[in-house]
């Protein structure tokens, strides 16, 4: 049912108002992804730039998407005490003011922060989106305004990586943050227009802080320990710490959620059983979206020594296929059960990341753009269908918890596969250079001839005689550590699809028997349908054949 607000601006507007509403409301969802997308080609560079490992630049990506989880959670709120509009300029203002924070950061520490600042932004932006567009689209419809919703997610990582990587060898870091602002501008600038606002005036609802406070420290006491437990030691004390204060705020969330009169997140939508597999699902798609773009630009620059527009270059094709395959998907959602579209994904989205366990240094542009482009088409068949899937089995009550508890999962997700794949890189990566450093001995007639040519050319190129061993042995080193490095990759693509192959197990769970018994039988009594539809007139149509024949 449309609130009165919307109703009004239908009637000042058309029917084509919720074309333009959700526009609007999509520019935002583009700013925030158009972020979080361009800084993965900027990892590289910003760790020279500021002198810091993979274990502290990561959080430029999981900072982002982990405040972005804890934050849409105030999503509900913020909508019934300022209204639509109110909500998305403020978490706007908020975005950008981030983004021009972090383009002036003289500190890595800085720009952590103003990540945080962008991603609280984003979290309240993303569900309303989404609820706007359910309001104004009907419920036959919802799949297809799914499917322009992904399109909207899709067109910033299309565009985003190229842009960040024509910013950064154009000019330096610093723009690939600024880029951003416009496209936030410009989305409050409608919102003015065509967002309705406050509907009515009344006493400001009760806000749960309690819940946000034990969410949040959750949350960040989780990502940390997985962060530091590799540099400190997974049996430090500070490592137990912060595990152990992840694992009782997160128990008193969820008890203190069930008791408040006004939880911050619904627990009870947990209860349906399609939804806590759309949640689990929602959770490992997140691990695959926001890794693989994390990944995959660290991969080509690393080790295939991709320029950042090249790496970004890399990620446009796979993003035109997913901006064609969403209205597709989006369609077929409305038509096929859902449970299949959404195994057909999986399976697509998995099978790319086997394949690229092939990658190596000479691995082609079209053939590593060509595996992308593969998963995109997996990734475009699952979020419109699972959105779909989450929110319809909800009371239209819970429409907006379930709306921000399905975005959480999946953000949750995205926030805990880029803690998890870093971390992968840095054991699997230590793990292959152990080993092949331990091959490095006098014994090693391969390894003796190997040092004898590099040092040999190295006195060619004007090294001095008794610097050669040492510099040979450099290059040898660096490249075992390159090797070591491809093969964590190679590692951690395996495990990923691993990981969705194993997540199809549960999607079975979303076959509903009532819906497809109930349309099976629709389809047999079609032909039927029109010789049964008069039979209570069927006296007088026999009367008029005779009356002719007479």
């Amino acid at each position: 049912m449309q609130s009165p607000a919307i109703e009004a601006m239908f009637a000042r507007f058309g029917p084509r108002y919720r074309y333009y509403v959700s526009f609007t409301a999509m520019l935002g969802t583009v700013a925030m992804v158009l972020s979080a997308t361009m800084i993965n080609v900027a990892v590289p560079v910003i760790m020279g730039a500021f002198g810091v490992g993979q274990d502290k630049v990561h959080w430029l990506s999981t900072g982002f998407i982990a405040a972005m989880t804890v934050s849409m959670l105030a999503n509900d709120w913020c909508v019934r005490a300022f209204g639509m509009r109110a909500t998305y300029i403020g978490a706007m203002v908020v975005f950008a003011v981030g983004a021009i924070m972090g383009g002036l950061s003289p500190s890595i520490d800085i720009m952590i922060v103003s990540r945080l600042f962008q991603g609280a932004g984003a979290g309240i932006v993303q569900p309303l989106a989404m609820i706007i567009m359910f309001q104004v689209f009907p419920v036959e419809q919802r799949g297809r305004a799914m499917g322009l919703f992904g399109l909207g997610v899709v067109v910033a990582p299309t565009v985003g990586p190229a842009l960040g990587g024509v910013l950064l060898d154009g000019f330096n870091w610093h723009y690939v943050f600024y880029m951003a602002v416009p496209v936030a501008l410009v989305g409050i600038f409608l919102s003015l227009i065509f967002i309705p606002g406050k509907e009515r005036a009344g006493p400001m609802p009760r806000f749960d802080v309690l819940g946000l406070i034990l969410i949040a420290l959750c949350i960040f006491s989780f990502l940390t320990g997985l962060s530091n437990g590799q540099r400190e030691g997974w049996q430090a004390p500070i490592i137990s710490v912060y595990f152990s204060v992840a694992a009782v705020s997160g128990v008193a969330f969820i008890f203190w959620e069930l008791m408040t009169k006004n939880p911050i997140m619904d627990i009870r939508v947990f209860y349906n059983r399609k939804f806590v597999v759309a949640a689990l699902v929602g959770m490992v798609l997140g691990a695959g979206l926001f890794g693989s773009i994390y990944i995959i630009p660290l991969f080509v620059q690393t080790i295939q020594g991709y320029t950042p527009t090249r790496s970004g270059m890399l990620m446009v094709p796979g993003g035109i296929i997913m901006m064609i395959s969403f209205p597709i998907a989006g369609r077929l959602s409305d038509k096929l059960p859902h449970y299949q579209m959404i195994l057909f994904g999986m399976f697509v989205y998995g099978f790319s990341c086997i394949l690229m366990m092939e990658a190596h240094t000479d691995t082609p542009f079209w053939v590593f753009a060509g595996w992308i482009m593969l998963g995109r088409i997996g990734l475009a068949s699952v979020m419109p269908t699972l959105t779909v899937v989450a929110v319809s089995t909800l009371r239209p009550d819970q429409m907006s918890q379930g709306s921000g508890a399905i975005n959480f999962t999946r953000q949750l997700g995205g926030a805990i596969g880029i803690n998890l794949i870093s971390l992968g890189l840095d054991q699997r990566t230590a793990m292959f250079s152990d080993a092949f450093l331990n091959l490095r001995t006098p014994d090693n007639e391969t390894m003796n001839q190997m040092m004898v040519q590099l040092g040999q050319m190295l006195g060619q190129l004007g090294w001095p005689l008794e610097k050669t061993p040492a510099g040979a042995l450099y290059l040898i080193g660096q490249g075992l550590y390159s090797q070591a490095s491809m093969m964590a990759f190679r590692d951690v693509f395996m495990l990923i699809g691993v990981v969705y192959f194993a997540m199809m197990i549960p999607v079975l769970l979303l076959y509903d028997r009532r819906r497809s018994k109930l349309r099976r039988p629709q389809l047999r009594a079609q032909p039927q349908s029109p010789p049964q539809s008069p039979l209570p007139a069927l006296p007088r149509s026999q009367t008029r054949p005779r009356a002719r024949s007479g």
